[in-house]
């Protein structure tokens, strides 16, 4: 039985002909047996999909052609039965949707913080921890003492943000989600909002639990 490699990826960059890299991306996808996902917008693109690890290597190395998209964030991982049904490239607003059309990842984003550094870094005095996901995802696990804006949706943290800032001031911030994605965003936002000692853990939570062992 062939192993198939999972490929999941992002890049905030600016696109101009999306329409015209849809279709290069559906292509290519089918000529390679390729299934899943694909998501365009003029703000970057985001994806997972599944298929022989050629096929894979080879649309990363396309991706990675792509204007801005030469240090694509992206995460492998292998199963023995294909997850997808299909192969979808569509074309959005944004790749993850905030509704701030004002947020630019591509042109700023908080510091990263690597997962070997990001307990070190938390447990300061002067540090605030948001969890940026929603608040389902917040009660299946998170950071010790980080702050659930309990939101249903991540275009709700703005409004979150706008009612609870001042509770941060002086403070540094500290963001983390699943894959990192979530986080370019929001840190972009409140860098907006003249904060600028702001930072995100680079790769998420599953960079995290890939990196740092549990009895760490």
């Amino acid at each position: 039985m062939k192993k198939i490699k999972i490929l999941a990826f992002y890049q905030f960059t600016s696109f101009d002909r999306t329409r015209v890299l849809q279709t290069s991306l559906q292509e290519i996808c089918n000529e390679r047996e390729i299934y899943g996902s694909i998501l365009i917008a003029s703000e970057g693109i985001n994806g997972t999909v599944a298929g022989i690890g050629s096929g894979i290597d080879s649309l990363l190395v396309y991706i990675k052609s792509l204007p801005g998209c030469e240090m694509v964030e992206h995460k492998f991982s292998f199963t023995t039965s294909m997850p997808f049904k299909k192969m979808r490239v569509r074309l959005k607003k944004e790749i993850v949707t905030m509704g701030q059309p004002e947020v630019r990842p591509s042109e700023l984003a908080g510091n990263y913080v690597e997962a070997k550094d990001w307990n070190d870094f938390i447990a300061r005095e002067d540090v605030i921890v948001i969890d940026t996901r929603n608040d389902y995802e917040v009660s299946i696990g998170t950071f010790p003492g980080s702050i659930n804006p309990k939101t249903k949706k991540f275009r709700d943290f703005p409004a979150w943000w706008k009612k609870n800032s001042e509770r941060f001031k002086n403070k540094k911030i500290a963001m983390f989600c699943t894959g990192g994605i979530r986080c370019e965003k929001s840190t972009n936002f409140v860098l907006q909002k003249q904060r600028k000692e702001v930072y995100h853990l680079k790769g998420g939570i599953l960079r995290y639990l890939e990196t740092v062992k549990r009895s760490e």
